[in-house]
């Protein structure tokens, strides 16, 4: 038996690099329009309804755009991550790409509701197919003693999507269609994909094994496969639950906590927006990439249930100890580094469950289908709120991660594991 080099990046060559940044830059972009629309909803229902700035009826629409968006992203999901074991990584990755980029980019015209609905559902599919494809891409480039370490750092970027449609949404200010046009530009990308990315050797073996490539009924069909698959769905549920039934609402937290130190509504709404927009997801970048390394010494299991614990005991804090906007300010990017760095173990560990003829498949059916369980959880995350006050009702929704210790126990380790064939 070999050990694995001192350094994990010892023998990866230029090209694995390449093909990590690629498909990093596909997430990059992914999280951009995925964000773009919550940064710039505010003033395009505003135009579009022709009513004031945080008009209930906006409010309203702006849920029902998110929940479009998330049936879309499902949807998208489970077909690209199918299609991107039938046919290939690299033509699927671009048509993804196109899928949220051009749609995007369309919203730029768009005058009534029903066209914003549309074309949310479609943007989400591109979002939702291109991530089981690139992680699949990156697991598959990858060498094993390198393997975790490229899946934590291709999630991460995810990072800088989200500061990137930040900074548009605050360069257009209120000409929100600005910001949609500028959306398109990720379609450029594919240009690159096209002419550097090769098919992996283990997915142009499964094909020429005569396998059914990204076959559903082979993932459920086999008890290995379908138990994998199901308990994969609910860790990402619980995961992607949390995110906005916890981590989004310490924006809520941190205005309410102004409000009762008097500060001013406005100046409370900015002070929120920076806290979870800027220093939060700080603290999720660096514990996506700390999450890979963690990986590779813990083993994955332990790895996510330390964060798992770490999370909800960083929930209660939160919610119950800041006293003052410093306070909050030191805890948001610990909140952060804990809560999103199992975010990053999804890309390492999924694509290590499933075999090369569905993998992408199998990925993307956890994620995928973990994303469609949470969505109730927005809505019993709501109607929590209304009984009680947001810190409890906060609180009470990050006991989710102590549901996912249970999902866990029936998981099984791949540390230092090939990937299975």
């Amino acid at each position: 038996m070999t050990s694995s080099p001192s350094k994990w990046y010892t023998g990866v060559t230029r090209y694995q690099w390449l093909v990590l940044v690629v498909a990093s830059l596909g997430w990059v972009f992914d999280a951009f329009e995925g964000q773009l629309f919550n940064l710039t909803r505010g003033a395009m229902l505003s135009e579009l309804l022709g009513v004031g700035p945080g008009d209930a009826e906006a409010k309203q629409w702006g849920d029902i755009f998110l929940g479009i968006f998330l049936a879309g992203g499902t949807f998208g999901g489970l077909l690209f991550g199918s299609l991107g074991d039938k046919i290939g990584r690299k033509p699927v990755m671009v048509m993804t790409i196109l899928f949220y980029s051009i749609f995007s980019g369309l919203t730029y015209f768009a005058t009534e509701l029903w066209h914003v609905g549309v074309l949310r559902f479609l943007v989400a599919m591109g979002v939702g197919g291109e991530w089981a494809v690139a992680a699949a891409l990156v697991a598959e480039i990858f060498p094993k003693h390198a393997r975790t370490h490229a899946g934590g750092i291709f999630h991460a970027t995810g990072v800088l999507g989200t500061w990137l449609a930040t900074l548009t949404s605050i360069g257009v200010e209120n000409e929100w269609r600005l910001a949609y046009l500028i959306g398109i530009l990720p379609a450029l990308l594919t240009l690159w994909v096209r002419s550097s990315v090769k098919e992996p050797e283990k997915w142009q073996e499964a094909r020429s094994s005569g396998k059914r490539m990204g076959s559903y009924a082979d993932l459920f069909g086999d008890a290995r496969w379908r138990v994998r698959a199901l308990l994969g769905m609910l860790l990402a549920a619980v995961g992607l639950g949390t995110f906005w039934g916890v981590c989004v609402a310490s924006q809520d937290l941190t205005r309410e906590l102004l409000l009762s130190l008097n500060y001013a509504s406005t100046d409370a709404e900015k002070e929120a927006k920076f806290a979870y927009g800027i220093i939060q997801v700080l603290g999720a970048g660096l514990g996506q990439l700390s999450f890979g390394p963690m990986c590779a010494r813990l083993g994955r299991k332990r790895t996510f249930a330390l964060m798992h614990v770490l999370s909800f005991l960083m929930v209660l804090a939160v919610c119950y100890v800041p006293q003052s906007y410093g306070q909050m300010l030191v805890m948001l990017p610990l909140l952060g580094f804990v809560t999103l760095s199992i975010h990053a173990g999804y890309a390492i560990y999924f694509p290590e469950l499933f075999p090369n003829h569905l993998r992408s498949t199998g990925s993307s059916f956890c994620f995928n289908a973990g994303r469609l369980i949470a969505a109730p959880m927005l809505i019993l995350s709501g109607y929590v709120k209304t009984l009680t006050s947001l810190p409890n009702a906060v609180a009470m929704m990050g006991g989710l991660f102590l549901a996912g210790l249970l999902v866990l126990v029936f998981l099984p380790e791949t540390k230092g594991q090939e990937l299975p064939e």
